[in-house]
């Protein structure tokens, strides 16, 4: 399970990346086509390579799952990066955690532990500690749409685990960056437009967002959630903000204060205490492909 852990909390290192790879790499006022670009070619890739198709009630599924985790995620998450300085926007997606908590209990009918819900009050102390400024100023809009983000994925990621796989790994990641990325396009087009000249760094930023920063991150992060569970898998999507300011002092040369040491240590703490389990808790077992071909598949842990 261990392993499981760390190969899960790969997605969220990745994730923390991307904030300097856009600052470094890509062309400034352009968001929702990083988005769109990161979700749509790949995508699409993984689709065609997988070979297969959604069927039956999974056309709707991909679609809902796409738009939670993808397509109103991206939009909502560059809103609020827009409106709101990135500390007070990194604060308020922490709330991710606790939505997660009370959906799975809602949804999934798993009470969550004490552990967790402490857990999840920690971590968002943790990256408040780690990134919030006191200049921070609030927006309406911007608090909204980074609590409607967190809403969004976090619901994605019970939704996951409630309808489980009915594909391969990577297929089941291709589905939803398509639709995600097939919801973002229009948008992208009238917002923004496309760029009239795209340099090799920008070239070089792209393509670091579509391989590794969604298609290695995603498939990591939904075989996280099928095997740790949402409530687990969840916590370390802080491990985001905690990637993206260790990244962001690297290239500064500057040093964490020691309320920001504070609050990594408590960040750090929250993943620990968030995928403890009960003793009696079973462990998570993965859901059975569904066949999509005349021959039976069935997978075993």
């Amino acid at each position: 399970m261990r392993r499981v852990v760390l190969a899960t909390a790969i997605a969220p290192a990745l994730w923390g990346t991307t904030y300097a790879v856009t600052a470094e790499l890509l062309p400034p006022g352009r968001p929702l086509l990083a988005a769109t670009l990161r979700a749509l070619p790949v995508g699409i890739a993984l689709s065609l390579i997988g070979r297969q198709r959604p069927t039956g009630r999974w056309w709707y599924r991909a679609v809902v799952l796409g738009m939670c985790n993808f397509g109103a995620f991206f939009a909502l998450l560059f809103t609020a990066a827009y409106r709101l300085p990135g500390g007070l926007a990194a604060t308020l997606g922490a709330t991710q955690p606790l939505i997660v908590t009370a959906l799975v209990a809602v949804v999934l009918a798993e009470r969550p532990t004490p552990a967790r819900v402490v857990a999840s009050f920690i971590g968002m102390a943790g990256v408040a500690m780690l990134v919030l400024r006191s200049t921070a100023t609030l927006d309406a809009v911007g608090v909204a749409a980074a609590i409607a983000g967190a809403a969004s994925m976090a619901t994605g990621t019970v939704l996951v685990q409630r309808w489980g796989r009915p594909a391969p790994l990577l297929t089941f990641a291709g589905w939803q960056l398509a639709a995600g990325g097939l919801a973002l396009a229009p948008l992208t087009l009238a917002v923004e437009g496309l760029p009239t000249s795209v340099t090799v760094e920008n070239v070089a930023g792209y393509g670091y967002l579509m391989i590794l920063g969604a298609g290695v991150a995603y498939p990591l992060w939904f075989r996280g959630i099928e095997r740790l569970g949402a409530g687990a898998a969840t916590f370390l999507s802080l491990l985001s903000p905690l990637t993206a300011t260790a990244v962001g002092l690297g290239f500064r040369g500057e040093r964490l204060s020691a309320w920001q040491v504070g609050g990594a240590a408590a960040v750090v703490a929250s993943v620990v205490l968030g995928n403890v389990r009960r003793r009696t808790q079973p462990p998570t077992r993965r859901v059975l492909v569904a066949p999509m071909t005349p021959s039976t598949i069935t997978e075993r842990v």
